[in-house]
């Protein structure tokens, strides 16, 4: 499984970002799949997940702001950023869990500032 993110880039508070990510490999579908982040100085954290059932969660901070989504035939997880905060810059990661086997792709950068 190779994983590609891509949709970072600088903004200004208040704006919107969607971030994508991209699976190469097979049976998406039966994967969990993840947003996380980390920012400078800071552990990396979960923003959101979305489960195969397309059911998901989200870190508080990001409740009501972020949306996560998932195109099982585009084999596409995406992120809806609105009303990004200063605070939300970070190095932003996709994860692809299947039982205990994790998949990480490279990042993409987000940097909100005005």
């Amino acid at each position: 499984v190779q994983l590609v993110e891509s949709g970072g880039r600088s903004v200004q508070p208040g704006g919107s970002l969607r971030l994508s990510c991209l699976f190469y490999g097979v049976d998406f579908s039966t994967y969990t799949m993840g947003w996380y982040r980390q920012a400078p100085g800071k552990q990396r954290e979960l923003v959101a997940t979305i489960f195969t059932d397309r059911s998901t969660n989200y870190a508080d901070s990001v409740k009501g702001r972020f949306t996560i989504s998932r195109d099982n035939t585009q084999k596409t997880v995406y992120l809806q950023m609105n009303s990004l905060k200063p605070e939300d810059t970070a190095l932003y990661y996709c994860r692809a869990a299947l039982g205990d086997v994790l998949n990480w792709g490279q990042g993409t950068l987000v940097t909100v500032s005005s």
